[in-house]
């Protein structure tokens, strides 16, 4: 049985350590723990701590602290255990290698040579994409046996992903022109976000992933992980954004509209939780 189809609601909270929440964050995680509590089911607090580089102590723990000010709760996480434990991405690499095999067993990977600072020098990526679309270099000239690698999951130009949002609608994404080969193994000897999030939903038994709408050609990509692993997918609800007086949406960078410092500034969780239904 899917668990998209189950009779039963998981759905999770997913942190990134590596700041101070802010309001966005904050209608995302509402919506997701509103989402649960209508469902009668079950929420799983995780920390996506994959970056040691970013993340930091401290902010998981105020991520956690300011999400129960916000009067959220939770049945499973880092600080109340569960029977998935455990919950911090930082102690789950043996769930990412297992993952990972498994793609280089079906060859749904290749390793790829190309630095993002090499590719970015060869056109500009596409709004909303962390890097360019991948032009398949290394598919074309395999790197050497010595040469520092990442791996890269194999797409099929002019392959459509399409799915139906929760909140969105139908969603069509098609390799090739909005996203082509894309890292899921690290030269560091870790996993992409994109493979670390599928892996862990996935043994978390995720039924649905609640997430800002920055993340819906992600989705895309996820789904073809799903299918390589032959994984049961989630259904997906994307939030749309909160912006600033400059249109811009929030980053953890804009601390003066963080969780923490709104709160040190008097407001109340009512007036942030008003900021849901999107």
């Amino acid at each position: 049985m899917s668990f998209s189809t189950a009779s039963f609601y998981r759905g999770r909270l997913a942190p990134t350590p590596s700041g101070l929440l802010h309001a966005g964050h904050a209608r995302t995680f509402y919506t997701a723990w509103q989402r649960a509590r209508e469902a009668a089911g079950t929420l799983v607090m995780r920390m996506d701590d994959l970056d040691a580089d970013r993340c930091r102590p401290e902010y998981a723990e105020a991520a956690l602290h300011d999400l129960r000010w916000l009067g959220l709760e939770w049945q499973e996480g880092p600080d109340c255990g569960g029977p998935f434990a455990p919950y911090c991405q930082s102690e789950r690499m043996k769930h990412y290698v297992s993952a990972f095999e498994q793609l280089r067993a079906g060859d749904f990977v290749y390793p790829c040579r190309c630095s993002r600072k090499e590719l970015s020098a060869l056109h500009a990526p596409h709004e909303g994409e962390e890097e360019p679309v991948y032009p398949g270099i290394c598919l074309r000239s395999p790197p050497a046996p010595f040469e520092r690698v990442q791996w890269r999951f194999r797409t099929t130009p002019g392959e459509a992903v399409e799915f139906t949002d929760l909140h969105f609608g139908p969603q069509r994404f098609v390799a090739g022109s909005d996203f082509g080969d894309f890292v899921v193994w690290r030269t560091c000897g870790m996993p992409s976000y994109q493979l670390a999030v599928v892996a862990d939903d996935a043994d978390m038994g995720i039924t649905e992933v609640v997430r800002g709408a920055d993340l819906l050609l992600s989705t895309a990509r996820q789904l073809l992980l799903y299918r390589a692993l032959s994984l049961p997918v989630p259904q997906f609800y994307h939030c749309d954004l909160v912006r600033g007086e400059n249109g811009v949406r929030l980053a953890k960078r804009c601390n003066a509209l963080s969780l923490r410092s709104l709160r040190e500034q008097g407001c109340q969780p009512h007036q942030l939780t008003a900021l849901q239904g999107g």
